[in-house]
């Protein structure tokens, strides 16, 4: 595609204000400048996330302005770049084909397919970081403009990650999500105290320090460790110590020290085989958004709790899996990579309140358990709960009482991958006795990392993977806004792809596309999307317009 002829005007769904979303016919196409590139969406995922941006706006933590990562004078050259009130282009998970770039462009060729790896976290804002479909425009549009100083990161790798040909768009831009699912699995928990961090220890009577057994990495002490009396918790400025060591057993005391705790930190209750006796109220908000741990033992060696936390929350030979919520589009992603995991003796149980939920879920799944000799129960949860206990439960409902159930029916050793995000505010009561007997360990991740989108592409590349199973509905630009009603409405099991190309196809379910396009569904697998279906309706229905 040569630059004349690249249109000047597209369609694209725009947020322009809280609850406020429109369908823009003729949005200005960017010419990029000496650093920039255009690439052409050939599709676009809907992502429960884009109404969370859609509901809170200019409020979003990754709507803000850069303040760290770029000068402002760059910034300043990037048409695409909205933070704050400017209007914005949602949509994160694409695939797209670079059509135009500038002459001070090094590390991207015009031709080159690729997906974008979403997260900029190298472009901080106040509280988060800078992301494409948030303050960069996203898209859900036909053409989107990108800034090579954005895409790469400081330690050289690209985020826009080059991809095959023989793939489907919607296999490839799917990888995203299920890139998020990967990093709650493979991403690694600190085992120590945090080298050059902040230790805070709390000591209710007399505990000598030299006894303390404080387990040090490799790679240094904490900068600061500072001992204190229960009496002074609530002096202590807030989330501002990497790991605290409390040991006692007060409630209060244990309720104060979680606002103690920065990001990332871990908190431990070193019980002294006593007992706390009562639930304690957690704020298990920020275990999801703020990557906190809770530990603890009921020994005397505040070292014993570190050496059980798991190396990351991976699956582990012989668990009996739950999946809370596993229906939904997310769930659907824990249990098909459960299943197809590989790892030997695990046994599955999904549970969901929506039944056509797992009705969906049981046509996806069970075929790809028996093919792969995995045990894979799907129960109702409003009429046959699960009555048994489990060393592995994925909550995928922002329901805090779901924590406290898990804990409830945990196997000694359990993890609790807390997926759903959890409102960072939200605080829930919680048996801290249980979970500290038992050694469970609960922990929450966001977003991805480059690691991942590698990690999931090259199980989609070699046949492990599947990640177009998750297709639930497609649709063009004419549906795109009844999509996101959609998502928000949770009508769908799976997925949302757009094609922006395809200007006037509304939203279809895959279980429907045979009423508006009969040779696109005779070509779906066992009413699976696939790539011979994806070219199909770009066929028939009129793509490249543009």
């Amino acid at each position: 595609m040569t630059r004349s002829q690249i249109p000047t005007t597209q369609y694209a769904v725009q947020l322009v204000g809280p609850g406020q979303v429109r369908l823009n016919k003729a949005k200005p196409v960017h010419r990029p400048g000496p650093n920039q590139l255009l690439a052409k969406v050939e599709c676009v995922g809907l992502c429960f996330s884009d109404l969370k941006l859609l509901k809170q706006f200019s409020q979003h933590a990754r709507k803000g302005e850069i303040v760290a990562g770029l000068a402002r004078e760059v910034l300043a050259q990037i048409p695409s770049y909205v933070p704050g009130e400017e209007p914005t282009v949602p949509g994160h998970e694409v695939t797209c084909r670079i059509v135009a770039a500038g002459d001070q462009v090094t590390r991207h060729k015009v031709g080159e397919r690729v997906l974008v790896q979403a997260d900029f976290r190298d472009l901080r804002t106040a509280s988060s970081n800078g992301a494409f479909g948030y303050n960069f425009e996203g898209a859900l549009q036909e053409y989107v403009l990108m800034d090579e100083r954005v895409v790469i990161d400081k330690d050289g790798q690209r985020l826009l990650i080059p991809v095959p040909e023989d793939l489907s768009a919607a296999a490839i831009a799917l990888v995203e999500p299920w890139a998020c699912v990967e990093n709650s699995y493979v991403n690694p928990e600190r085992r120590t105290l945090k080298p050059g961090g902040r230790t805070l220890i709390v000591l209710e009577g007399s505990v000598p320090f030299d006894e303390l057994g404080l387990p040090l990495s490799k790679e240094g002490r904490p900068a600061q460790v500072l001992t204190v009396a229960p009496s002074t918790v609530a002096a202590q400025p807030d989330e501002s110590f990497d790991d605290i060591i409390y040991f006692g057993t007060d409630k209060r005391t244990i309720e104060a020290l979680n606002d103690k705790l920065a990001p990332g930190g871990i908190i431990n209750i070193v019980l002294g085989g006593r007992r706390i006796g009562q639930s304690v109220s957690v704020g298990i908000g920020r275990v999801h958004y703020g990557a906190t741990r809770w530990i603890g033992t009921t020994s005397c060696d505040a070292a014993e709790s570190y050496r059980h936390i798991p190396a990351t929350g991976e699956l582990r030979p012989g668990d009996k899996v739950a999946v809370v919520g596993a229906g939904g589009p997310m769930g659907q992603m824990h249990v098909i990579r459960a299943v197809c995991s590989g790892v030997p003796g695990i046994e599955i149980t999904c549970t969901d309140m929506d039944d056509a939920r797992l009705d969906s879920l049981a046509r996806k799944a069970v075929p790809l358990a028996q093919t792969n000799g995995v045990r894979l129960r799907v129960l109702s949860a409003r009429t046959t709960p699960p009555a048994e206990k489990f060393s592995y439960v994925a909550i995928m409902a922002p329901v805090g009482a779901l924590l406290a159930d898990a804990i409830r029916d945990s196997l000694p050793g359990c993890l609790i991958n807390i997926f759903a995000g959890i409102p960072a505010a939200t605080r829930q009561d919680l048996d801290l006795d249980t979970y500290i007997v038992r050694r469970c360990h609960m922990f929450g991740t966001s977003g991805s990392v480059i690691r991942d989108i590698r990690l999931v592409l090259d199980k989609v590349e070699a046949g492990r993977l599947d990640t177009s199973r998750s297709v639930d509905a497609i649709c063009g630009m004419a549906g795109a806004v009844d999509g996101l009603t959609a998502v928000e409405n949770r009508m769908l099991a799976g997925k949302i792809v757009v094609y922006p190309m395809l200007h006037d196809v509304g939203l279809i379910r895959l279980s429907q596309l045979d009423k508006h396009f009969p040779t696109v569904a005779a070509k779906l697998d066992n009413g699976n999307w696939t790539r011979a279906a994806e070219d199909e309706l770009l066929r028939v229905a009129g793509a490249g317009s543009k």
